[in-house]
């Protein structure tokens, strides 16, 4: 599984890559965190504040 971690790697980004870990763990996934730092990537996902969170992104309209 993919877990993407949309921000610019604050403390709340830290923070929530920890919690979605954890989550997959507690459900018996293995998870790949990935972190997404470049703001014209994250607007592409129409994100408009950070942190935003993507798992097993499947398809994505850009």
């Amino acid at each position: 599984m993919i877990i993407k971690i949309l921000g610019s790697g604050c403390k709340k980004c830290v923070t929530l890559g920890e919690n979605a870990k954890a989550a997959a763990a507690a459900a018996g996934k293995q998870a790949e965190i990935v972190k997404v730092t470049d703001f014209a990537e994250i607007a592409a996902y129409g994100v408009m504040s950070t942190p935003g969170l993507v798992v097993e992104e499947i398809g994505r309209l850009i």
